[in-house]
This record gives structure tokens, sequence and C-alpha cells, in this order.
């Protein structure tokens, strides 16, 4: 992982050096009449838009055919922008080809796993390796930056919209061209591809390059080389980040001065984009997120924004996109509850966001996206909805201080690796029932429940400062990991791992000698086989908690391990489930089976105890207040976050209450899904 290189945030039009929050939204003029424009503008003011994004969906209208460009109409929006101090967030207008493209270019168009073409309609047809797509995008990226280079609206430049939502995977022609050239690069020889992708087995032996195709559909029930697949993620993000920094390297030569973005997609299963691949490759990292079905759903949108923030190195980030009340992509589509629009953009703010937008700013009244909630709804200015969202433009205002300030690291790092979640759920494994996220927001969850702070951060980062890393369904351990992470240990830190973890190196190749591989000896264990668990059952524990999904049978090589949690049923009944090897000042915990967050519960508590991590809230408060603390030199800002349905009372903190309701004498009540952000000096 590698963060921002040189963090620079948007270029304001006006007033450069004055901090604010950012605050908008997609506009989407296009859509709309000449004269709505300027009822939008007015309305944006009225709500305390300071910054929009431009030009997403727009490639069709900026060239209507291949030898005319039309910018006036959007030459009237950057100047309306502009005269009313609002800047604009301008996109490539890369993310959907137009049809006479596509009509002349039917060979930009991605082919699917089984091989059929897939067809423009909706968004985002082309294939990320097209040689005649790229020539045709950045052209048109040439043509914006020229035009717009010294517009004074211009705050940041926007590369294309969600790389790679609905095109990541791409299995024609160009794409086994560019997948042959980027194995090239890895592994230099077809013999070592041979060797990686173990291709003795079922008689895939290559003898040259020209052999070697993408993992494309081998008939029903067959299981593809798991090496070539997992190769083939890593190539299709990596040519998603190529495109990338082929539209950002265009805007540099002309526009040096403007800072480069795209909004990645950190947010439920997408999963595949290696998004801590790419931080290096923007000038902020941006995010789109939408609040996920399931039992958890605040938690899964804090750990999002948290790891959001980890990808970022700690430092401010742009939340591009999220929804005020309803989606429309979802197979029942319920409307936000009073509370939860400020509340969840309150809780990414607290995240690092410094920047609160919204797909998007008008509700389009045609198109696939019609349904879908935005600023201004169908019902215009005198809603509830609009009314919250003028609210909440208030109170962004009120948090201008919190602007630029970096994320506090906590005790507590749970990491996040995209080449264990490929490896881990694909097929041919031992189960087909795993779930890497879920597994580490699991552990995040308890974190919450505990009242503990957690940093997320992507496998790369340093670990050396955490007390206590959970490392969940670590899968995927290269020898160079596994070392770093003994270092870790034997420095006095604390380790906590998963079943399922440390089995394979970097080539999908299993560690021999036992399970869990490369870190077998670190753990002080052995297992020799694999303990799936069928769908639906489960066993119990013997400290009351009961584990799912899977359960490994412990064998303890290493007379100073210590068992924790036992097996008190199963075919495992007294064998350890739970356990943890002390290893100087630190050690290494494994723990067997699938807990849920309420089973991590009280194992987390008796890791973190031993790792010496505690809670920063009054006792009352935990699990019912999230604490998220930012910070610069001398000053810190601690967000409250209620994530009950009822009213959490605590001991007033030290310092001034910012944003939400002031304590009254020495309590603060914080109602329902409400927040309170106070300032103090560190």
């Amino acid at each position: 992982m590698t963060a921002p290189t040189s963090h620079r945030w948007l270029r304001w039009p006006t007033r450069p050096d004055e901090p604010r929050m950012a605050f908008g939204a997609d506009y989407n003029p296009e859509q709309w009449p000449r004269e709505v424009w300027a009822e939008d503008v007015a309305a944006m003011r009225g709500a305390g838009v300071n910054v929009v994004s431009v030009a997403i969906f727009s490639w069709a209208r900026l060239q209507p055919a291949p030898d005319r460009f039309d910018f006036a109409w959007l030459d009237e929006v950057m100047d309306l922008m502009h005269v009313h101090d609002i800047a604009v967030d301008l996109a490539t207008a890369t993310a959907s080809p137009p049809p006479w493209l596509t009509t002349l270019h039917p060979e930009v168009l991605p082919v699917s796993f089984e091989g059929h073409t897939v067809w423009p309609g909706a968004r985002q047809h082309w294939r990320p390796t097209s040689p005649v797509f790229r020539e045709h995008a950045l052209r048109l990226v040439r043509a914006v930056a020229e035009r717009y280079a010294e517009h004074p609206a211009l705050a940041a430049w926007h590369v294309s919209n969600e790389l790679g939502c609905h095109n990541v995977h791409d299995y024609s022609d160009d794409a086994a061209r560019a997948f042959r050239t980027w194995l090239q690069a890895r592994y230099g020889s077809v013999e070592a591809l041979n060797h990686a992708w173990a291709t003795s087995f079922w008689s895939q032996r290559y003898g040259a390059w020209e052999e070697v195709l993408p993992p494309r559909f081998a008939g029903h029930g067959s299981f593809i080389n798991p090496t070539q697949r997992l190769d083939f993620q890593r190539f299709s993000s990596d040519a998603l980040a190529e495109h990338l920094r082929a539209e950002r390297d265009v805007l540099v030569a002309i526009t040096p001065d403007v800072p480069v973005t795209t909004n990645f997609m950190v947010m439920g299963e997408t999963r595949g984009m290696d998004y801590a691949a790419w931080a290096a490759d923007v000038d902020f990292v941006s995010n789109d997120h939408y609040v996920q079905d399931g039992e958890r759903p605040l938690d899964e949108l804090s750990f999002s924004a948290n790891l959001t923030g980890g990808i970022a190195g700690g430092r401010p980030w742009f939340l591009m996109e999220h929804s005020t009340s309803a989606v429309n992509w979802k197979s029942v589509n319920v409307p936000k509850r009073p509370g939860h629009l400020v509340r969840d953009s309150l809780t990414h703010v607290g995240h690092g966001a410094d920047a609160v937008c919204y797909f998007q700013w008008r509700q389009s009244q045609g198109g696939a996206e019609k349904y879908h909630s935005a600023m201004l709804p169908h019902a215009g200015t005198g809603t509830a909805l609009h009314r919250t969202v003028q609210e909440l433009g208030v109170r962004l205002a009120a948090l201008s201080p919190v602007v630029g300030s970096s994320r506090r690291p906590a005790d507590i790092a749970i990491v996040f690796d995209w080449d264990s979640w490929w490896a881990a759920e694909g097929s041919g494994t031992p189960t087909q029932e795993l779930r890497y996220r879920q597994e580490a927001l699991d552990w995040y969850s308890a974190c919450l429940d505990l009242g503990l702070r957690a940093d997320v951060v992507p496998l790369a980062a340093d670990l050396s400062g955490y007390a206590l890393v959970v490392a969940p369904v670590l899968h995927v351990v290269p020898a160079a990991l596994a070392e770093r992470l003994e270092a870790y240990v034997a420095g006095g830190g604390h380790l906590v791992t998963t079943y399922f973890s440390g089995v394979v190196d970097e080539h999908d190749h299993v560690w021999l000698g036992g399970y869990p591989g490369a870190l077998r000896d670190l753990l002080g264990l052995r297992i020799e086989e694999f303990g799936p668990l069928e769908p639906g059952t489960s066993v119990d524990l013997d400290n009351g908690t009961a584990g799912s999904v899977w359960a490994d049978g412990v064998d303890l090589v290493d007379p100073a391990v210590e068992v924790r949690v036992r097996y008190k049923d199963g075919v495992h009944a007294g064998s350890p489930a739970v356990t943890r090897r002390p290893v100087g000042a630190g050690s290494a915990s494994y723990v067997g089976t699938r807990l849920g967050a309420s089973g991590v519960a009280p194992v987390l508590a008796d890791l973190a105890r031993d790792a010496g991590v505690v809670s920063e809230l009054p006792e009352e408060a935990r699990g019912a207040v999230e604490l998220i603390r930012r910070e610069r030199e001398g000053e810190q800002y601690r967000f409250l976050v209620n994530r009950t349905d009822g009213y959490v009372e605590l001991p007033a903190p030290a310092g001034e209450v910012i944003d939400g309701a002031a304590p009254a004498s020495d309590r603060l009540v914080i109602a329902p899904r409400e927040v309170v952000v106070v300032r103090s000096a560190d």
C-alpha cells in the first residue's frame, strides 16, 4: 500500500486559505433545461453547497460526433458555478462511451466470462485494456483539460467514475494480450509462470506466452487454475489503475497545479479493485459509500470509512457519493430514518472525510436512477429531506476547525488484504460459506461493542505502533510477510489471526508441513485437516459462545501456548478453539472458528486486556457510542456517535462541543442517532 505521495486538497477558487468542509453533490445540469439551472444554484447556496462534481456522464454531450466537440453548455455551467462561489470537481467524462464510438468501434465493448459481448444500454461498457478506447478517451481528456485549465471554478479533476464498477473483469482478446504482457513483467519467463501456476496439474503446462489466456469459461462444474484466476484478479485491478494513470498524466501535463482524484468504492462486497495499490495514483483519496443491507449497517459504514482513511494514510479524504435517503438498486429500497442522513455523514467526517457529497443534487426525472434519492428530491425544496440537507450544511460549516486534521492512531489495527479476500473465496476451497470481509467486520463490530477504537488498515501499513493487530483470514502469507509478523510479535506486539490464515504463499501454493503454514511456528500449533462446518450447523464453546462456518482441530506444539477457549461439543470437543502463545513481551493468538461479532467480543476483551488496551469511553457509553478521533498539532477532535435508538448519557468530556448538543452541567446527553463533536487541547 502507498498512500497519496503528496497530499493535495481541493484548489478552492476563492479564499483558498480559509478552512472549510466541502459539501455538495454530483450535478447533472445536462438532464434539465437551462431555466432550472438558476433555481439549482439558488437552492445550492441556500443549503450551503460549495462544491459540485460536473460532467461525469457527459461524453455524448461534449463530443456528439467523432469530429465535433460542444463545450457551450459546460462553459455556461462552469461560469454559473463560479459566479455563485461553488467550486467544480470537473470530470473527464470518460465513464461511459457515446453511441457513435461503440457503433464505429464495437471492439471497445467488454466480453463477459462466458464470452458474450457486453452491449451498450447501461453504463461503463468499455474495455480497460482497449487501445482504441484509450485513444478516444485521452483525446477527450486532453480537450476538456485544455478548455478549462484556466477556469477559475476548477478545483479538482475527477477521473472517469467508479472505475471497475461494471467492467473490472474483461475477457476479450485485448485483455488477453494485456494479461500476457502483465504476466511477462511479473514472472519474466514461461518457466517461472509454469511454476507459479502449478501447471503440471491437469496438463496445463505452457510452452509459449501466446498460449496463455484469461481464465475464461471452461465448462460448468469445472475448476479454473486458482493461481491463474488470482493473477487475473490482480491484473484486472492493475489494468484499471493503468487507465487511471493514463488520464491523470494528461491532466497533470496540462494543469500541474490542479489536484487529481477518482472515486473508489470501499463498501460491502465490492472487491475487484485493490484500492490500497491505487492510492499513490491520486492527489487525495475519494470514496463512494452506500449503506449496505445486513444486521449491522452502521458498523459496515464505519468500517468502510475507517478503511478509506487507512488507504489515505490517515490524511483527509473526499466522500464523493452517498445517499440522502433511499437508493434504487436493491430489491427493496427503504428511505433512511430520521437522523440517519446526518449521522451517516458525520461518521464519515469523523473517519477523515473533509468533503461530504451525494449522488446527486437534483433527483432525476427520467433514466435508470430516477428513484434514487438526492439532495433536492422530486417534491422540491419544501420537504423534510431538503430541510435536513440544509441542517447538515449548517453543521458542516461549524466543523471547519476539523478540516485538515488527521486520524489519531488507535491501539488496535484490523488488517485488510485484497489478495487474501480474492484467494480465500475462490472456488475449490474447503468451504464456499467463508466471507472474508464479514470476518473482518465482525472483529470491528466487537471493538465497537466493547468501546475500543480500532484502525482498519491495508496490509502494507506500518503496524509497529499498534499494541494489538488483528489479521482475520490472512490466507495469503508470503515468506516476507511471515517474517514481518514475527518481527512485530518479537518487538512486543500482540497478533491475533484466525482460521484459514497463513495457508498459501503469493502464488497460492500451500505451505507444507501442516496448517496454518507460514504462521504455524509463530502460533505454536499445528492443524492436520481443515474443519469446515456444514451450512446451518455450529459448535458450542466452553465460554458460552458458539462457532460456525469453520472449526479447526488444533494440536499444540509449543508447551507455552495457552488455551483460552475450548470446543464444548462436536468432533473436536475438549480441543482448543482459541489459543495464545506468549513471545517475550508480545504474543500470537489463534481463533479456529467463526465466532460472529457477539462471540468475538469476549475473546477480544480478553486479548485486548493482555495487550494493555483499554477503552477510552466511560463504562456507561461502551457499546452505545462509537468514539472516533482526529488530531492536529496541539488539538484533538472527538466524534461521539450514538449507535442506538435511545438516549445515551455520559460524563461531560473535557473540551468544547463544536457540533451537537452541549452538555448540561457535568453530564452529556446524546440523542438517538446523533453525533457530538468535542474539541480539546491535546
